[in-house]
């Protein structure tokens, strides 16, 4: 099974071409039916999520799902979606003073009339803190000597920058 998902990602990982595909892209296509299904909401209005609301928002809000009204026979007229937002407490006044606002840049994004509303759900939403790496160790005398014989032939300043912090990093990661 792991075998044949490996070689099914692999195959995927090129386009018709032969070119690499980007991995997000590649998880994109595997999640965005698994997001639709079970909370009707896209992949992408989740990654464009502080592009449509905004930097002041993103941060203390998050899309949830879109809950669409139950229609009771296929005649009844199309209604749009209820776009459910989890919140943090301070940030649901904003929220609600901008629900308007959202609700046509959603739809915009969407290219349809899909959210008629927004319903806040007051949750936690921030992420947890990122830890800081831990620190470098500083390279020995011959380790910097090494690395700069290395690079030594690049003629591109910023090239050779670039590839002293790298090989800086690599070193100092080595016991």
């Amino acid at each position: 099974m792991v075998a044949g998902l490996n070689r099914a990602l692999v195959m995927a990982g090129n386009d018709q071409r032969g070119n690499p595909v980007a991995v997000s892209d590649l998880a994109t296509g595997i999640l965005d039916p698994v997001m639709r299904k079970r909370a009707g909401i896209s992949v992408e209005l989740v990654q464009c999520w502080s592009e449509i609301v905004g930097e002041r928002l993103a941060g203390s809000t998050r899309p949830e799902k879109l809950a669409w009204p139950r229609r009771r026979h296929e005649d009844d007229p199309f209604e749009p979606a209820a776009l459910v937002i989890a919140c943090e407490g301070a940030a649901a006044l904003r929220l609600q003073h901008e629900t308007a606002e959202i609700i046509s840049r959603v739809n915009a994004f969407l290219g349809f009339v899909a959210v008629g509303r927004i319903k806040i759900v007051q949750k936690p939403v921030a992420a947890p803190p990122r830890r800081k790496p831990p620190a470098q160790r500083p390279l020995t005398g011959g380790e910097q000597e090494r690395l700069a014989r290395l690079i030594e032939r690049i003629d591109d300043e910023k090239l050779r920058d670039s590839l002293r912090k790298l090989g800086t990093s690599i070193l100092s990661e080595r016991k």
